[in-house]
């Protein structure tokens, strides 16, 4: 289901420069005798009474009843009629204000259409949807179609728009004064591209066709240029032309990962270059389990030399279905300091319906990180099932061994934040485009992004 379309302003006419600024004019309605004011001269075509909502002719002395008093409800206007603010550095006044409707899947979407007059700089347009703002003006210029892509788009100036919803829509009540024929049950055919924070909107009556843009706008920026009170209504959902949290942000967070992680792979190939990976000791042992066996010995007495760096225990044996968990202490035989660690080692294999299997592994590895220069020996405790077939197994020890643990643990922190903000970030497009003609429905999807 489509959220309601971008609101498209309505038509107007070219404006002939005032040559000063006059008071505006009290009139009454000839309906329901209703004082009203006239606040856009002569450039009025149409004016509503907000007393009875009839649509009378502002060109007409006698204000003749165009379309009678409708008898629904009036909206609350967010910005009344006579508001007056400083706009783009030009001093606006609100004259008038129509509210417009779609229908899609049997459910109505309304807009606000808040038109906004200055007597040397023209109209202009504020619009409102569930607590979005766009600031509208009309184009003086047609864009150029672009055809053979998924999506239609235009161009406009430099910038490329992206179709994003199609609809009919409705004028459901007007209110204040306009520079064109306007009534209840106007109709229009309206077609919205996006290129955020930006809207291109076209409006088809009659064979004629009016382009505007709008630009998402702050509702707290329009309270402060109005001087209105209270705070404007929160945004809800995700509005067409609504700039994203995210923007640029997961391009410059994966750059910056990208170039961090680069970083960490000179080190890394710095450290592969300049560790000594020298073997200190190496020997090959049997063991079984048998009952009454003394199982732990110690290895002959082995130096550690250079720099204290990391010592790496690599246990490599001829297991077949069956493990061998080892208890290892390296002991300095000079202070009696010792490392303690244990590590298991298992392999199974067979042949089942879908062919060969195995699990585990033969070999294993133990490392202690800072380990000073010395003279050390290991103390080896092995076991394993009562009655197994005795294993063979080396145990090799080699010092200042180059690490990769510490470049995968780099790279899972970095990547991290990018990929978050890169899920984030097509979350929010996902669900913009949620609200388009492009929606993917959940029994398949569309042409989407």
């Amino acid at each position: 289901m489509s959220a309601a379309p971008p609101p498209t302003p309505p038509q107007s006419p070219k404006l002939s420069r005032p040559s000063l600024v006059r008071k505006a004019v009290g009139l009454n309605c000839p309906n329901c005798g209703a004082v009203m004011t006239l606040r856009t001269f002569s450039n009025a075509v149409n004016i509503v009474c907000p007393g009875c909502a009839s649509v009378l002719d502002a060109t007409d002395p006698r204000m003749q009843i165009l379309q009678e008093a409708s008898n629904r409800k009036p909206p609350t206007l967010l910005l009344p009629l006579g508001s007056r603010g400083k706009w783009k550095g030009t001093s606006y006044e609100v004259v008038g204000c129509q509210l417009r409707a779609i229908t899609v899947d049997g459910q109505s979407y309304h807009w606000f259409e808040y038109l906004l007059f200055n007597p040397f700089a023209g109209y202009r347009y504020l619009t409102e949807y569930e607590g979005h703002w766009n600031d509208v003006t009309v184009c003086r210029a047609i864009p150029k179609s672009i055809s053979n892509t998924t999506k239609p788009k235009v161009i406009m100036g430099d910038q490329t728009f992206t179709h994003f919803q199609t609809a009919n829509a409705t004028t459901t009540y007007v209110i204040g004064e306009f520079p064109w024929q306007v009534r209840r049950d106007d109709k229009v055919f309206t077609k919205d591209y996006i290129s955020p924070p930006f809207m291109l909107s076209s409006e088809n009556v009659a064979q004629e066709t009016t382009w505007s843009i709008g630009e998402y706008t702050s509702g707290k920026d329009i309270w402060q240029a109005f001087k209105l009170p209270g705070s404007p209504p929160s945004p809800r959902g995700i509005f067409a032309n609504q700039p994203s949290p995210f923007a640029d942000r997961p391009k410059t967070f994966w750059n910056t990962s990208v170039l961090l992680l680069s970083l960490a792979l000179l080190v890394l190939m710095i450290s592969y270059v300049i560790s000594s990976n020298k073997e200190v000791f190496s020997s090959t042992y049997d063991f079984s389990q048998r009952p009454g066996q003394e199982a732990s010995f110690v290895t002959p007495v082995f130096e550690i030399g250079g720099h204290p760096s990391n010592v790496e225990l690599k246990i490599n044996t001829d297991l077949s279905n069956n493990w061998v968990y080892f208890n290892f202490a390296l002991i300095n035989e000079q202070t009696g300091e010792a490392y303690d660690f244990g590590r298991e080692v298992s392999y199974y294999t067979g042949s089942d319906s879908d062919g060969v299997w195995t699990e585990g592994d033969r070999s294993n590895t133990a490392t202690v990180p800072t380990v000073p220069p010395g003279h050390y020996y290991l103390r080896v405790e092995p076991e394993m099932s009562a009655g197994s077939v005795p294993v063979h197994y080396t145990l090799q020890v080699v010092r200042d061994v180059p690490s990769f643990s510490f470049f995968l643990i780099a790279a899972v922190l970095l990547l991290i934040p990018p990929i978050w903000l890169t899920g984030r970030a097509y979350r929010f497009e996902f669900n913009r485009w949620q609200e388009s003609d492009y929606a993917v429905s959940s029994g398949g999807s569309s042409d989407d992004e």
